[in-house]
């Protein structure tokens, strides 16, 4: 399953990432967790199990020594162990394998011999890693057999190829990520003196924890993240569970927003109801917000004014206010539980929610009388289920994204306040849980969802699409052909493929694409069918 996606502009990713290396002291500070989660799973172990030591003291037990069953085979290893590497050392250095031949010494491990010559591949490593300008970086948060994991991915436009570079695993469950490019953690010191900081390249990631890790991602093999924002008492966290706390959350992170404009700032919202204001530089949490009743699904700050905010809740509200004066709200009432919120860039005194009916509701902040908000611009009935992802062109107007549980995901032209639908697609991926925009090349739109598969739907070749936001150019080069959707590439699948070519180029005396070819006929058959239903 795919929860959430977000791009990286071109050009930020540092060219050669830098491989994680661990100090003794880092060794020493995993060490010290590991040793405290250790301790707390068997108290807890402890707790809930029946068995106690009258089981060892069974009589009919006691001739097997169970107590000492560990320790005594662990000794065993040991002294098994001391022999090989006594018996290896007796075996290098100046030891002569032929004794008529003086000075020819055998070394057990390679690596010591001064002749040979050493080949790590490192050069070849690092070329592998290398990111260029023109790529376009994906972040993926997925969930694969009850493991976490933050994938980078890098997508290559010219020839389609979409594939994971590198990853991070998470503790749990990802419900939000966040892209910002304020130095923290270990380069905060090579930041900049003031306020602002310099520029990095990292992601915040909220998950069923209650706390939000920051992840260096021009770093790889990362033991663990730059910066973690919350609290590290389990013991506290377990007795607060879900009851607003000052300091930091005390249930899942479901929503992060960085400050653009004021750099050091994240916004947070979470199922403890409240809403957090963390100042990144200090990686403390500076105000709390408590205006909504249930769990609030998503926050974000407005693009042109940098202390307004806008949230949205399970108690069907929605909320904008000014963070440095948080008694005066302004509410909307919703129809259901909001599912995410978005200003509009192109009108930022408008908003949009979508919510758990399906439906889409577009307001105007201004109009609001005694702290209530006005009734919707207009509402768009957008799916039959929940809308779960949404988003705008960030240079078309009117061009907005919609995708849901339904399994489809939808283009709609909103301009003049009259929405109207221009395509309906299924990305074959599930429910539909995220679909973004890319900035740098802004018609590409990545598409993933609960099927655990990431799509990039290249839009600007769509037929549909171009006729309605393309203008008179696009009219005249309608006959570009549709791309189809792209996904990661299995570099497994990939050398079965080739491997596949390369036997039938053979069989057929080295003419792959004729030896292809056979038999295609009916495929091209089927493709042609389905392309005329999806034009109909």
């Amino acid at each position: 399953m795919i929860s959430a996606v977000a791009w990286i502009r071109k050009g930020v990713a540092a060219e050669k990432p830098t491989k994680y290396e661990m100090t003794e002291e880092e060794f020493a500070r995993l060490q010290a967790v590991a040793d405290a989660e250790i301790g707390s799973a068997k108290r807890e172990l402890k707790k809930k199990s029946k068995l106690d030591a009258s089981i060892l003291n069974d009589p009919a037990l006691k001739d097997f020594n169970l107590e000492d069953y560990s320790s005594a085979s662990e000794a065993g290893d040991s002294d098994g162990d001391s022999d090989d590497e006594e018996g290896e050392r007796a075996g290098a250095g100046d030891v002569n394998v032929f004794s008529n031949i003086k000075g020819l010494s055998y070394y057990a491990d390679g690596s010591e011999d001064p002749y040979l010559q050493q080949d790590d591949g490192s050069d070849e490593e690092a070329e592998e890693m290398r990111i260029f300008n023109s790529d376009n970086l994906l972040l993926v948060a997925k969930t694969e057999d009850d493991i976490s994991s933050l994938e980078v991915c890098v997508f290559e436009s010219e020839g389609d190829n979409l594939f994971v570079h590198h990853d991070f695993m998470l503790p749990a469950f990802p419900l939000c990520v966040e892209w910002m490019d304020f130095r923290v953690g270990r380069k905060a010191a090579a930041s900049s003196s003031d306020n602002a900081g310099s520029a990095g390249n990292y992601v915040a990631v909220g998950t069923f924890e209650p706390r939000i890790e920051i992840w260096d991602l021009d770093t790889t093999d990362n033991a663990y993240p730059d910066l973690v924002l919350g609290s590290s008492d389990r013991k506290q966290l377990r007795r607060l569970r879900g009851k607003p706390h000052a300091e930091f959350h005390t249930d899942a992170i479901m929503g992060l927003s960085w400050n653009r404009l004021a750099r050091n700032l994240l916004a947070s919202s979470s199922a403890d109801t409240t809403v957090k204001l963390w100042d990144l530089a200090a990686a403390t949490c500076v105000q709390s917000y408590d205006h909504h009743k249930g769990k609030v699904q998503a926050v974000q700050w407005h693009p042109s004014e940098a202390s307004v905010m806008l949230t949205g809740a399970y108690d069907r509200r929605v909320a904008a206010f000014d963070s440095r004066a948080p008694a005066a709200v302004s509410w909307w009432q919703t129809d259901a539980d909001v599912e995410s919120i978005m200003w509009d860039v192109h009108s930022p005194s408008h908003f949009y929610v979508a919510t758990e009916s399906g439906a889409v509701r577009y307001y105007d902040v201004r109009n609001v009388q005694g702290g209530k908000g006005a009734d919707p611009v207009y509402t768009l009935v957008a799916h039959a289920e929940a809308v779960s992802a949404m988003d705008q062109h960030p240079g078309v107007r009117g061009l907005l994204v919609t995708g849901s549980a339904d399994e489809t995901v939808k283009v709609w032209d909103v301009r003049d306040g009259r929405p109207s639908m221009v395509v309906s697609r299924n990305p074959d991926v599930g429910g539909v849980f995220a679909a973004r925009f890319c900035p740098d090349e802004p018609m590409l739109l990545a598409v993933a969802g609960s099927g655990g598969e990431t799509r990039i739907w290249d839009m600007a070749t769509n037929p549909h699409v171009r006729s309605v936001f393309g203008g008179a150019a696009a009219a005249a080069a309608a006959a570009v052909q549709e791309k189809p959707l792209v996904g990661v590439v299995d570099e497994a699948e990939a050398d079965a493929d080739d491997t596949r070519e390369a036997v039938l180029a053979e069989m057929h005396g080295g003419d792959a694409a004729e030896a292809a070819g056979q038999g295609s006929s009916d495929d091209d058959d089927e493709d042609d069918e389905d392309a005329a239903m999806e034009s109909d």
